[in-house]
């Protein structure tokens, strides 16, 4: 488990993160999530020992990282890096050797990864006659071949179409079958809410949010209502507590100001019986994100 207490590191007068703790036990996945600039990647490095924190502690297990932890972790950087002169083969065998593999172990594994993540490639080829999506794919693969128990993913989903997004995803969640413990950080909160088992939110270096998807969005309260039936806009923008309403045909999505104004849009709209849909919900965690960060603007 890794365990972070009271973490703050500041740049001059700049305050990058502000007493920050959560926890990532083995076999979780953790969606680290803020705009540019609220503290995440400070939080990697400060884990990575690529920096010292001014207070707090992060224990692996109950105690500090030694150097043979940190052979235990995987890193994916934000900004990508490899050599482009070497083989994926190469590259891959020099990356797992870093981290105290040996060739013996890592080259037969190879192929299935390069299966697991559908590289367009062959472990021959050099990395510069690689698309850019094989090429990061190919530091993907470096990141994670050791099956490392702590994997740290900056941005892992950046410049990923669809369908390699969704092998990404299913090679995290491979790993988090395995037992390891895995943060990553993403603006895309589709896939922040698909695979996370909980979240934490950081706003200007602090901690605004921390929970499952469920717990979070429960937060809110069931605020957002989609409804199928024969009634005019006007009228239901005009019941109280109901804030905005969008039509789509027949079709409306409400915000409303109190949860409990539902019951009223339901009397009304099946009044004269059967309606086509009506669906009281949470705000998405999409939502729930662009709330937070306009709270941080006001």
């Amino acid at each position: 488990m890794l365990t972070l207490s009271h973490l703050s590191k500041s740049f001059g007068t700049m305050l990058a993160v502000d007493d920050v703790s959560f926890t990532v036990k083995s076999g979780e996945i953790l969606g680290l999530i803020g705009q540019n600039g609220a503290g995440k990647t400070t939080t990697f490095r400060m884990i990575l020992n690529f920096m010292a924190s001014d207070t707090g502690t992060i224990l692996w297990k109950g105690r500090a990282f030694t150097a043979a932890d940190y052979d235990q972790l995987g890193y994916l950087p934000e900004e990508r890096g490899l050599y482009p002169k070497m083989t994926v083969e190469q590259q891959i065998l020099y990356f797992a050797q870093l981290r105290g593999r040996s060739i013996a172990d890592i080259k037969p594994q190879i192929d299935e990864w390069l299966v697991r993540f559908g590289v367009k490639g062959k472990r021959t080829d050099k990395i510069k006659d690689l698309s850019k999506g094989n090429q990061q794919k190919v530091q993907l693969i470096a990141t994670l071949i050791h099956q490392p128990e702590l994997i740290i993913l900056d941005e892992p989903f950046s410049g990923l179409d669809p369908v390699n997004a969704e092998l990404l995803e299913e090679g995290i969640l491979w790993l988090k079958e395995q037992g390891s413990a895995i943060i990553f950080s993403s603006h895309d909160m589709t896939n922040v809410a698909r695979i996370s088992d909980r979240i934490v939110m950081l706003r200007d270096g602090q901690v605004v949010l921390a929970g499952t998807i469920d717990e979070i969005r429960n937060q809110f309260g069931r605020t957002k209502l989609f409804l199928e039936a024969p009634l005019a806009r006007e009228t239901l923008a005009n019941i109280n507590g109901v804030s905005r309403v969008t039509q789509h045909g027949q079709r409306f999505e409400l915000t409303l100001a109190d949860e409990t104004v539902g019951k009223t849009i339901f009397d009304l709209a099946t009044q004269n019986g059967y309606i086509l849909e009506f669906s009281q919900q949470a705000p998405t965690l999409d939502e729930i994100f662009r709330m937070k960060v306009e709270e941080g603007h006001v």
